[in-house]
């Protein structure tokens, strides 16, 4: 007897098996959609969302925002070294972080921005929520990242209670985990993939993300590639004002298995890329342990773990 095939089973080498969805619809409810987001979440590990509230042309001013600053020489650039603050704000050097310990340390650089509380809150001093570093060139890069950062944190909420609405829990349950979220936002510069890489040189290496939801904005030109189930790597391309959707290591153990989270990569090729993860994650004291399994573990406590075995200036 004919087996059949689940909804959504991956095929091998099938560029569209990463599942794309209307964002208005995700957040209407409409069941055929959630039906396949709960495939999306559970198998792929990735997905495609379009129709968001952020439109194409502020993610293109984005681009060319971080582009400008990239652009810089060095020594303009290094005013704002992240290496400078002990934390992730700032600029970061190629080959300053090392995401596959069987890979050489990726050749990007970043740019990283995360979210500030005030002083006196008692968490105020830790690393997750440090002050950011703003370049004084271009003159409107902080009023441009701040307007993308705070609309991407409103989308990447609305897909946290979708996913709450999957699973079957309060579409409330992570409100208030997130009002102080150790939100992470990158600029990620992938020159051309240089002469002198090896099979071990990548703009990124293969990992999963440490935390819970990762939106991601691209110039459109690929080069991001996800780890299949069975082993395979297939590229995974969002055309610009498009969002590819992963979820995180976190996100995955606070769910007990029900999220996936999926190892990725970039390789580079001979385009140079831009594209602009936000890591979207709970408050520092948050409990991400398995739902229901009565044990603790703060979200803090596992990300500032996994920085410092990433990051070389931690």
């Amino acid at each position: 007897k004919k087996k059949k095939k689940k909804p959504g089973n991956l095929q091998r080498g099938c560029e569209t098996m990463i599942p794309r969805f209307d964002f208005q619809a995700l957040k209407t409810g409409e069941g055929a959609s959630l039906e396949l987001l709960k495939t999306a979440i559970e198998v792929h590990g990735f997905l495609i969302v379009h129709n968001t509230p952020i439109s194409a042309d502020l993610i293109s001013k984005v681009v060319e925002t971080y582009r400008c600053f990239f652009r810089l020489t060095e020594d303009k650039k290094s005013l704002v070294s992240m290496e400078k603050t002990g934390a992730n704000r700032g600029w970061g050097p190629p080959q300053r972080e090392q995401v596959d310990p069987n890979a050489n340390p990726d050749y990007k650089e970043v740019f990283d921005n995360g979210y500030e509380i005030q002083q006196d809150h008692p968490n105020a001093s830790l690393s997750v929520y440090a002050p950011n570093q703003w370049p004084h060139n271009p003159p409107y890069f902080k009023s441009v990242i701040l307007e993308y950062y705070n609309s991407a944190m409103a989308v990447a909420m609305e897909i946290l209670r979708v996913i709450a609405n999957v699973m079957q829990l309060d579409s409330d349950y992570f409100e208030d985990k997130f009002d102080t979220p150790m939100a992470l936002m990158r600029g990620n510069y992938y020159p051309k993939r240089p002469d002198w890489a090896g099979p071990k040189d990548f703009g990124i290496g293969a990992h999963t993300d440490y935390g819970c939801v990762t939106l991601l904005a691209t110039d459109g030109v690929g080069g991001l590639e996800a780890q299949t189930p069975r082993g395979d790597w297939i590229p995974v391309k969002a055309e610009l004002g498009e969002f590819v959707i992963n979820f995180g290591e976190m996100l995955q153990s606070w769910t007990d298995g029900q999220v996936r989270a999926t190892p990725h990569r970039v390789r580079g090729s001979d385009q140079e890329r831009i594209s602009i993860p936000l890591f979207f994650n709970p408050n520092y004291n948050t409990n991400v342990a398995p739902l229901k399994s009565g044990k603790v573990l703060l979200a803090g406590h596992h990300l500032t773990k996994r920085f410092s075995e990433t990051y070389l200036h931690l």
